[in-house]
């Protein structure tokens, strides 16, 4: 019997369809762009990144009848990266229509189609046996995405989740489950806000959450419950949060071409550092920031994810971010 992965991604395919155009369009208003289309979601998208980084990694996700579905297993193919598609012979492939403008920034509307029917019984026990590393996010249904963290921790997995795309019904019963939390901005708020968590009875925002002392950050973060907090904070790197401290981990400087699929990049960088370092998330977060900081020099999202050769190289020439204490 074959070894299991040692990182399972559970989660979504999209198939990506992108405009570039020089601003986003008001409403009402018609822009002239340029069209590509290729293969994403956020599951699909953090596998992919794992996998070309130099992890051994399994993705799993539903797809329907058409082809975006043959898009998606000869992009898995090519790449050599291994795939357990679920086909949802009445649901269409989910899709993503994207627009990026000249500055590299993006605006998503997702169809989640047949990754809303991906269920527990398309995720045995037996498939997260031997993982070390078990990831999610909430592109696909939530009743898989509680069955998955449940089932590998039980299985002995570390379980990862990204909180993307934040959504009204999202359950925090789901973050006992979770050994690594993995928000960006956006979504931290929103987790705050959700939990009650707030320092002030006004609603907390992304303005407050940047003028936070790291302190103050850290003691939001330990509120969430999960033992281990990564809060993503774009260019400006992100917070690991554990129990026994904290550091913030700056960014790398590059020249930003789309950022569509970063926060992807960082959280399969993440899982290919986990693995690599034994389990040292500061290490693994580090990882997450080089892969995250490639794939904005390219277009796309699944395409722009950076091989291991690639990732060396960079990780050569950039000193090691210095991290510091909240303390």
């Amino acid at each position: 019997m074959p070894a299991a992965p040692a990182v399972i991604v559970v989660g979504s395919y999209v198939q990506d369809l992108t405009w570039r155009c020089a601003s986003f369009p008001t409403a009402g208003q018609t822009t002239l762009g340029v069209f590509a289309t290729g293969p994403g979601g956020k599951g699909s998208n953090q596998a992919v990144a794992a996998g070309r980084a130099g992890a051994d990694v399994l993705f799993v996700g539903a797809v329907g009848a058409d082809a975006f579905a043959a898009v998606a297993q000869a992009f898995y193919a090519e790449n050599q990266l291994a795939a357990r598609f679920v086909p949802k012979p009445r649901l269409a492939t989910g899709t993503a229509a994207i627009l990026v403008d000249d500055a590299g920034q993006n605006e998503i509307v997702v169809a989640l189609g047949a990754n809303a029917a991906l269920g527990p019984r398309d995720l045995p026990p037996a498939l997260f046996k031997g993982a070390k590393l078990v990831v999610t996010q909430l592109e696909t249904s939530l009743v898989a995405v509680a069955h998955t963290l449940r089932t590998a921790r039980r299985a002995g997995a570390a379980t990862v989740l990204n909180p993307a795309p934040m959504r009204a019904d999202f359950d925090p019963a789901l973050l006992r489950d979770v050994s690594i939390l993995i928000p960006n901005e956006t979504e931290f708020v929103s987790l705050v806000n959700l939990l009650g968590l707030a320092p002030k009875k006004a609603a907390y925002t992304e303005a407050a959450l940047a003028a936070e002392a790291p302190a103050a950050l850290h003691a939001l973060c330990r509120r969430l419950g999960p033992p281990v907090v990564i809060v993503t904070l774009g260019k400006r790197g992100c917070f690991v949060f554990r129990a026994e401290g904290g550091e913030f981990i700056p960014g790398h400087v590059v020249k930003v071409v789309d950022t569509t699929g970063a926060g992807d990049a960082f959280v399969g960088g993440f899982a290919h550092g986990f693995v690599q370092h034994g389990g040292d998330v500061s290490a693994a977060a580090r990882v997450g920031q080089a892969v995250a900081a490639l794939s904005v020099t390219k277009a796309g999202t699944a395409p722009s994810m950076p091989t291991a050769r690639e990732l060396a190289r960079f990780l050569k020439t950039r000193p090691t971010p210095s991290p510091t204490s909240p303390s």
